[in-house]
């Protein structure tokens, strides 16, 4: 299994003058469900190199097994520090793309068209595709292959208008990622705020929160192993 990891470039948030980029759980869980599964991963962002991580993900009060698994693992850092430019990939050389959350794909994902022209790749050859917290904003300007946008009439899930509220940036990012899908024609559903819950339609794979990123990687597992 060849699979891609993109990342976010973006480091700022909105106009607070404040840092954002991936979240660290978001990335560390996907990663190591399917590293340990014995997949082969690549990391891959809009700029390429080292993108830019969230500083409040490194608190301690959202620290796992898994992210201080990161923190003592300097080839999986090495990998971070060097991710391939997102330009510089194709689809046709992986199984299946993941993408992270974190604030930061809000600014540099919606409309960016090497990110969409590569889910579209993807779709089209009927490769999975995952996306997780505020990650699946890459889907929302993303067509299928009948030239309806993605979401349309499927099963989505992802950061809600209320996770939000709670962490006081629903005036500050670009747009509520749940308005979003629902005005694409997804259908989209949660659990509660922070509760881990994911969606499966097809060969889309989306997840509601950080906590969800773990679960997301497995059913995008279950996905390449059935196919």
């Amino acid at each position: 299994m060849k699979i891609l990891i993109v990342l976010t470039s973006h480091d700022q948030l909105g106009d607070t003058g404040k840092k954002t980029g991936f979240w660290l759980e978001e990335f560390a869980a996907p990663y190591y469900v399917l590293k340990d599964a014995g997949a082969t991963i690549t990391l891959a962002s809009p700029k390429g190199g080292q993108p830019p991580l969230d500083p409040k993900s490194e608190l301690p009060e959202f620290q796992t097994e898994l992210t201080k698994r990161f923190r003592t693992d300097t080839a999986a850092q090495a990998e971070l520090a060097n991710t391939k430019k997102l330009a510089d990939v194709s689809a046709d050389d992986f199984d299946a793309v993941f993408y992270p959350g974190g604030h930061g794909p809000m600014w540099d994902m919606p409309d960016n068209a090497t990110s969409i022209a590569l889910i579209e790749a993807f779709v089209k050859a009927d490769k999975p595709v995952g996306a997780v917290c505020h990650a699946p904003v890459v889907l929302v300007n993303v067509r299928g292959k009948d030239g309806e946008y993605l979401v349309k009439g499927k099963r989505v899930t992802g950061f809600t208008n209320t996770e939000e509220v709670a962490v006081g940036l629903d005036h500050v990012v670009p747009f509520l990622l749940e308005d979003r899908l629902k005005e694409r024609g997804g259908i989209y559903s949660k659990a509660a705020d922070f509760a881990h819950y994911v969606q499966v339609d097809g060969l889309l794979v989306t997840g509601q929160n950080p906590k969800s990123s773990g679960p997301g990687a497995e059913e995008l597992l279950k996905l390449l192993r059935s196919i």
